[in-house]
């Protein structure tokens, strides 16, 4: 049997308000072309479709039309929702869906009902765990609600591990939106942790064929059927370096696995670019960034003027713009600290400096000074 795990297309999402709708409109034709040429079995869609839980109409859309193509090609389409979404919004018309072969898990009652898929080796059962939050959940599972994720997901996939025994599953799959220990973070993603608390042990997972997961949004492997697909695209400059994709899962007559990593297709490179602004601007080795997305750190000792303009002449997608001047040392000093003993003026004086890296001339002090004593007013002396 084939699988196609994929997961947080976080549709609706922007990169530092650069528009990704095409970016994402790209994947999904590329997920729709792989699941019909590798003639994929099933699509698993590990939650966070959406990147907030009231998504923009056009998102809506576009997720209905890459359910619709997906099914389109023979797969069946298992989808849970992730911590983004709203279970109860993603989760409308499940059972109308359901007919269609387009499987929505968004409830905890509905965990333990299987997706069953059969090839020639017999039945596969699939089960779709949606993102768990405790308290959420603590109406329906009060007492495992009391142990955090942990104690929820464990409840969970004992209820799933009670239902394959008693139809005699022995190829059992399990979609999962968590945070399993072991997995790395990116920036991009909203933290369902506290002090660790959000963490899941991956030994909860024993007993299943392939188990695929969503949440964090670097594709990696933390057992050979444990995986996470990752973010289809880049949302963070943290992630610059993956490289993203899809794991394709072929499910053997005994339950054994192997996955191979089907590329995404590149919308536009990430790019975190460090140098002074006439460097920057004339030299050939930043060429080969000129069409990414760009994040750039300027290092010249004193700030720049209209240094964005410039910038976005030769790189027309620049998303950041950040000041480390070289040579500074950097202030550990809190903020009460940086200010005790000092005047108005002077501190008016070190904010200019921290700015542009020099201290204001003597006629920029004077206007300062002539501000200061405006404000105060005749005779004020605080």
């Amino acid at each position: 049997m084939r699988l196609l795990h994929t997961s947080d297309w976080h549709l609706g999402r922007s990169l530092h308000r650069a528009d990704l709708r095409a970016a994402q409109e790209r994947f999904l034709d590329h997920l729709v072309s792989v699941a019909r040429s590798e003639k994929v079995d099933a699509v698993l869609v590990a939650g966070d479709v959406y990147d907030r839980a009231i998504p923009p109409v056009d998102a809506v859309h576009l997720c209905e039309d890459a359910l619709h193509r997906l099914r389109d090609t023979g797969a069946r389409v298992v989808l849970i929702s992730g911590n983004h979404d709203s279970a109860s919004r993603l989760g409308f018309g499940g059972k109308l869906f359901e007919v269609a072969g387009v499987h929505l898990r968004t409830r905890v009652s509905d965990v333990a009902t299987p997706v069953t898929i059969n090839d020639r080796h017999g039945e596969v059962a699939v089960y779709g765990i949606p993102y768990l939050e405790p308290a959420a959940a603590r109406n329906e599972l009060p007492e495992a609600a009391q142990n955090g994720h942990a104690g929820v997901l464990r409840h969970a996939l004992g209820s799933i591990k009670a239902d394959a025994d008693n139809r005699g599953a022995g190829r059992r799959v399990v979609v999962s939106h968590s945070w399993v220990t072991g997995g790395s973070v990116c920036e991009s993603e909203r933290d369902i942790s506290l002090g660790g608390a959000g963490l899941v042990p991956s030994a909860l997972f024993d007993g299943f064929s392939y188990v695929a997961l969503g949440h964090l949004h670097g594709r990696q492997t933390l057992a050979g059927n444990i995986r996470y697909s990752g973010s289809p695209l880049p949302y963070s400059f943290s992630e610059s370096g993956h490289r993203k994709g899809s794991w394709l899962v072929e499910l053997d007559g005994a339950g054994q696995v192997q996955a191979e990593l089907v590329p995404a297709p590149v919308y536009r490179n990430l790019s975190a670019l460090q140098g002074t602004l006439p460097d920057l601007l004339t030299s050939p080795r930043y060429a080969d960034f000129e069409n990414d997305f760009v994040s750039v750190t300027l290092t010249d000792p004193v700030r720049p003027e209209g240094a964005m303009d410039a910038l976005r002449a030769r790189y027309p997608h620049i998303l950041v713009l950040c000041y480390e001047p070289s040579g500074v040392v950097r202030d550990d000093l809190d903020y009460r600290a940086r200010i005790a003993g000092r005047d108005d003026l002077s501190i008016a004086a070190e904010f200019v400096r921290h700015v542009r890296n020099s201290p204001p001339t003597a006629p920029e002090r004077e206007l300062l000074a002539a501000a200061f004593a405006a404000v105060r007013g005749p005779g004020d002396d605080c």
